[in-house]
Formats: structure tokens, C-alpha cells, sequence
């Protein structure tokens, strides 16, 4: 007993809620009794599946009636592709190779299935010699000069 000090007070605690304990029916009641500060905040659509709710918007996209499609190559376009390959005794095959495309696509272009790219039309109409983009659809290609 010669080495207690009289001046030391230890105080023994328990610990905390435990963050499940805390956020107990029971344990914010406690709280409460004891004049403690609470806050609480429901959470939006907690506990609930709602992740994909209706909105306005939605019920609007639903109403709209208007069915939206890609423009694809007209057959006349395909046709004069397909007739230009067969006059220069080229297989689809072929003509894909030389434009440095798939023959899928050239397949594509033949049956309207396409969708119209400039850059593949216009590599097509230089190996095949005829327009097929414009008025004249058809027609050989002109040989435009260059004017300096």
C-alpha cells in the first residue's frame, strides 16, 4: 500500500454500441430516454427492390409512337453495284479485296441491308466505274481533272 496514489482515479467503462447495436429500434430509444441527441433519416426506398422505378419520362417514352430506323442502300444502288462487278468478271469476293473491305459488306450493299457509308461508296464506284451516289445513278464515272 506504500506506492497508491491518492490523486489517480481510474474509471472503468464499457464500450460503445456497436454500429448494428446503434442503429437498433431498442438502442435509439435508449438514447432518447437518456436526453441523448438523435438524428434519424429515412432512406429513400430502403429495404424495398426498386431499383428501375417509372418516371414521367418514361411513361412518355412509352406514348411515343414514332419508330426510328437507319436508312439503308436503296436496291437500285445494289443493283448497279451488283451488274458493274459482273462486267468487270469480278466476284464479290474479289471487289471486297480491292476496296479493303469485307466481302460481308460488299454482300450487304448488293442486298440493300447496308447502312450508306460515303468512304465505302465512293472506293466502290472507283473500281466498279459507275456513280452510285447522286442524280445519275448508273452512269460511268467521270474522270474529274484537276484545275491548279
Amino acid at each position: 500500500m506504500a506506492e497508491s496514489d491518492w490523486d489517480t482515479v481510474t474509471v472503468l467503462r464499457k464500450k460503445g454500441p456497436t454500429a448494428a447495436q446503434s442503429k437498433s429500434k431498442q438502442a435509439i430509444t435508449i438514447a432518447q430516454r437518456r436526453g441523448e441527441d438523435v438524428e434519424t433519416t429515412k432512406k429513400w426506398s430502403a429495404g424495398q427492390n426498386k431499383q428501375h422505378l417509372v418516371t414521367k419520362n418514361t411513361a412518355k417514352l412509352d406514348r411515343e409512337t414514332e419508330e426510328l430506323h437507319h436508312e439503308r442502300v436503296p436496291l437500285e444502288v445494289g443493283k448497279v453495284i451488283q451488274l458493274g462487278r459482273q462486267e468487270k468478271g469480278m466476284t464479290q469476293k474479289d471487289l471486297a479485296t480491292k476496296i479493303n473491305e469485307k466481302p460481308q459488306v460488299i454482300a450487304d450493299y448488293e442486298c440493300g441491308r447496308a447502312i450508306p457509308n460515303n468512304q465505302v461508296m465512293g472506293k466502290i464506284e472507283r473500281v466498279i466505274g459507275l456513280k452510285l451516289r447522286g442524280k445519275d445513278i448508273g452512269q460511268p464515272l467521270e474522270a474529274k481533272s484537276k484545275k491548279k
